[in-house]
């Protein structure tokens, strides 16, 4: 830091021929720019500026250093000036994970404003299933339904919590009846997301009363949007987070299913590298996305009971 300090003092000397006034600049005693340029001097083991009663003038040396040295702080500068607009101003790539269900329902329909309010920002959007590692994958943002990250170096920030609830077309339920009991769904049809905590049992609590159950799927999938898709047709009923199934619940597409029964809720995160500084992008998505859910009150609404 000295060393800066040294060289733009300098650079002041020589473009205002005087000492006290590069002082001023800089915001040094007299004394502390005195003793500076002397450092400068004597570590470069030459002469750079000649000192005399009325005024200060470089020598030879002391011209081509300056030449050299004013291109060189520009240069800082400019990088400055850089790094400066890309945290004030988001530019770039921004690249996000989440699952193809979370991607489809509360990403993409959001990109259109994001991108409109930020235009410098390019989007890459990885729709997949599994936990992507954020770092060996160069990703800036990922949105997960768990409630912390084995890597210390990964920042978590909470965006909701969300029931898992089990849903039915009404044409399914006409045809086959509502179960009224958790016994009664071993005479249905399950649709099983393969990527859930233990697929072949579900765990439901009611009243302090905890229930396993075995399980075994009609159909079973690694995707939710598979699933939804099989029980809008009327294939049978299935196991999904309330985020996705809300809108096909209120529209009527959908049925909840035993909904006085709680299984173990989902807790949705934004996981992003642990930085002193984020970049512009990634701030002002992580703010966009979270003051959206907040907006919405989505929490709320996906933790509220049907009354079904």
């Amino acid at each position: 830091m000295d060393r800066w300090t040294e060289i733009e003092l300098f650079v002041q000397v020589a473009e205002t021929g005087s000492m006290s006034r590069a002082a001023e600049a800089l915001n040094l005693s007299n004394a502390a720019a005195s003793r500076h340029l002397s450092s400068l001097e004597d570590r470069l083991a030459a002469r750079l500026v000649e000192r005399n009663t009325r005024r200060l003038f470089l020598t030879d040396t002391g011209q081509e250093f300056y030449n050299r040295a004013k291109s060189i702080l520009a240069e800082l500068k400019d990088a400055e000036s850089t790094v400066n607009a890309s945290t004030l101003n988001p530019t770039g790539m921004l690249r996000i994970s989440a699952s193809l269900s979370f991607s489809m329902h509360h990403v993409a329909p959001l990109l259109r404003e994001y991108t409109q309010r930020y235009p410098n920002v390019t989007v890459h959007l990885e729709a997949a299933n599994r936990y992507m590692d954020i770092i060996d994958n160069n990703i800036d943002v990922a949105i997960r339904t768990r409630e912390y990250e084995p890597d210390s170096n990964i920042t978590i920030r909470r965006l909701g919590e969300t029931r898992r609830i089990l849903a039915a077309s009404p044409r399914y339920l006409a045809r086959h009846g509502f179960p009224k009991t958790l016994e009664d769904l071993h005479q249905h049809h399950l649709l099983i997301y393969l990527h859930a905590n233990h697929p072949d049992e579900l765990r439901f609590t009611r009243e302090g009363q905890t229930t396993t159950l075995s399980v075994k799927g009609l159909l079973e999938s690694n995707d939710g949007q598979i699933l939804r898709a099989a029980a809008l047709d009327g294939m049978g009923i299935l196991v999904q987070p309330t985020y996705i199934l809300y809108d096909d619940i209120v529209a009527g597409r959908l049925v909840p299913v035993l909904d006085a029964w709680e299984l173990p809720r989902l807790t949705i995160n934004l996981a992003y590298p642990s930085r002193k500084h984020l970049s512009a992008k990634v701030r002002t998505f992580i703010d966009f996305i979270a003051e959206h859910f907040a907006k919405m009150n989505y929490e709320k609404k996906w933790t509220s009971r049907f009354g079904v």
